[in-house]
């Protein structure tokens, strides 16, 4: 770290800010906003716990079927079984490598209680959106949008990181390698 880095720091120390609020969690939250066009923003430690607190948020109990991108880091799934889920698998679509609208339709055919669905985007590039979109609205099922590959991609002039009920973007490091703006 060199120049501005350095003066963060040495504020964030002098102001005694030094944990998780503060001017530059408050800075970072309002920035994340406006670049995704989102009302809200709560930073948390990282992608996985803003994934573990959408699962919790969209109610999935122990023994609840929660359909998930077969193609995505752990991290994406992993909230599911914290909270004593079990994750469907949904192929991939080849296009974008995201979750498949059509295979989606299949599985709600054969697990038609599901009512929460996980979509990553992978590698920066959004899943065709308004298909899986469709398909959920057809099975009132809560869309949990992983972007934390996708800062900067949007769908039809729409960013991700705003597409699902509950979203998270990320900030770390090996993510945003694999985001395009």
């Amino acid at each position: 770290m060199h120049g501005p880095e350095l003066e963060y720091i040495r504020e964030a120390y002098d102001t005694n800010w030094m944990s998780t609020v503060g001017a530059n969690i408050n800075a970072a939250e309002k920035l994340a906003c406006e670049k995704t066009g989102c009302k809200y923003a709560v930073a948390l430690s990282c992608g996985t716990a803003a994934l573990h607190m959408a699962v919790k948020l969209a109610g999935v109990k122990p023994g609840d079927r929660v359909f998930c991108s077969d193609m995505t880091f752990d991290a994406t799934v992993n909230p599911v079984v914290y909270e004593g889920g079990i994750p469907v698998f949904i192929d991939t679509e080849y296009d974008t490598w995201n979750m498949d609208p059509v295979a989606l339709e299949k599985a709600f055919a054969l697990y038609p209680d599901v009512k929460v669905v996980v979509i990553a985007h992978l590698y920066g590039t959004p899943g065709k959106v308004d298909e899986l979109k469709a398909v959920c609205h057809r099975h009132e099922a809560i869309i949990i949008e992983d972007a934390a590959e996708s800062l900067g991609a949007s769908y039809k002039g729409v960013q991700t990181g705003t597409i699902g009920t509950y979203n998270a973007i990320s900030f770390n490091g090996n993510t945003l390698l694999g985001t395009e703006s």
